[in-house]
């Protein structure tokens, strides 16, 4: 039987530019797919299993985006804790630009005239019509939610040296699902819903993401001792340089 491999702790993360890891590459791909996902399908639909009301805030409505798209920020964290904060802000640049093409895409599609006798044309455009507005309020929340996300898992790994894994990924989810909700509902629903309903899906989309990252706490362990074990490496950014403007990794 193959001994385990040694994980080695790396300081500065710029120590592994020429490293050749393992499984980047395919956490990179199940982030983008998840990420095209929730946009796509799940983003504009408001769903409502059960009614049960506190004062005015009707906590059983919620955006069905819920299902899936905290596993992006579930992604994130192992991403940041195995790989380093540049290589998380990598794939996060990797999926803001996967969407934009997404949306291109969409209005391209949609836009292109309908073939004579084909008459889906209408329910086409309900599914796939995406309004730039909500395009543009998705990729920007995504964007800033996602890298502060990164940022507080980082700079609380030095801070606790490595340990105390549960309380980056719910501080950091804390932080990062809190930035993403605050600009994405009002920027892409004032106007569009009433008001109420835009802060009741905010409130009710940000403590269902959050306790949807704690009950995943578990999982997040498993697969962040897996690729540690599996890259030999757990990587600190003693010396990286947090601008979210770089795709340097």
């Amino acid at each position: 039987m193959s001994q385990p491999q040694q994980i080695e702790r790396i300081e500065n993360a710029d120590a592994l530019s020429g490293h050749r890891f393992k499984y980047y590459d395919f956490a990179m791909a199940a982030f983008v797919v998840i990420l095209v996902c929730s946009n796509l399908i799940g983003a504009a639909k408001l769903v409502q299993l059960f009614e049960f009301n506190i004062g005015s805030w009707n906590v059983g409505m919620f955006g069905a985006g819920i299902l899936f798209f905290p596993l992006s920020y579930v992604l994130g964290d192992v991403l940041t804790e195995v790989y380093g904060y540049a290589r998380a802000r990598r794939v996060v640049w990797a999926g803001f630009a996967a969407v934009l093409f997404m949306a291109l895409m969409a209005w391209v599609v949609v836009s292109l005239p309908p073939a004579p006798g084909w008459n889906d044309q209408p329910a086409y455009e309900a599914v796939f019509g995406l309004t730039p507005r909500i395009v543009f309020a998705s990729i920007i929340a995504f964007w800033a939610g996602e890298l502060s996300n990164a940022f507080v898992m980082a700079r609380m790994k030095l801070a606790s040296g490595g340990k105390h894994l549960w309380q980056r990924t719910i501080g950091s989810t804390i932080v990062g699902q809190g930035v993403d909700s605050l600009i994405f509902y009002p920027v892409a629903f004032i106007g569009i819903w009433t008001t109420e309903q835009v802060l009741t899906v905010l409130a009710t989309n940000y403590v269902l993401k959050v306790l949807w990252e704690a009950f995943l706490t578990p999982v997040t362990y498993r697969i962040v001792g897996a690729l540690k074990r599996a890259e030999g490496v757990d990587v600190y950014d003693a010396d990286t340089a947090f601008t979210p403007f770089s795709i340097k990794s």
